[in-house]
């Protein structure tokens, strides 16, 4: 029997209910940091936060709900704008 590979972690867990679109949403938070030239540290200045707290608000194995005023704060600091969509 072969070990699963983290592909095969990642495709099973992406099945799950909101998963995938947490997924999502977090890699789109670094895609915009990034965008933006910023590291984790500089958006936390910004953001008047700590470093961690970026972090955690990025990270894929963290459980933290995410409040819509970050959301609004973080999607300001790197040039955008939040848009909430229901379909």
């Amino acid at each position: 029997m072969t070990r699963p590979t983290f592909e095969d972690f990642k495709v099973e867990a992406l099945r799950k209910d909101g998963v995938k679109e947490e997924y999502e949403l977090k890699k789109k938070l670094i895609q915009m940091r990034k965008e933006a030239n910023l590291t984790q540290e500089q958006l936390a200045q910004m953001l008047h936060t700590k470093k961690s707290n970026i972090s955690r608000l990025e990270s894929f194995s963290s459980d933290s709900d995410l409040r819509i005023s970050t959301l609004m704060a973080y999607a300001e600091a790197t040039g955008h704008k939040l848009k909430i969509d229901f379909v």
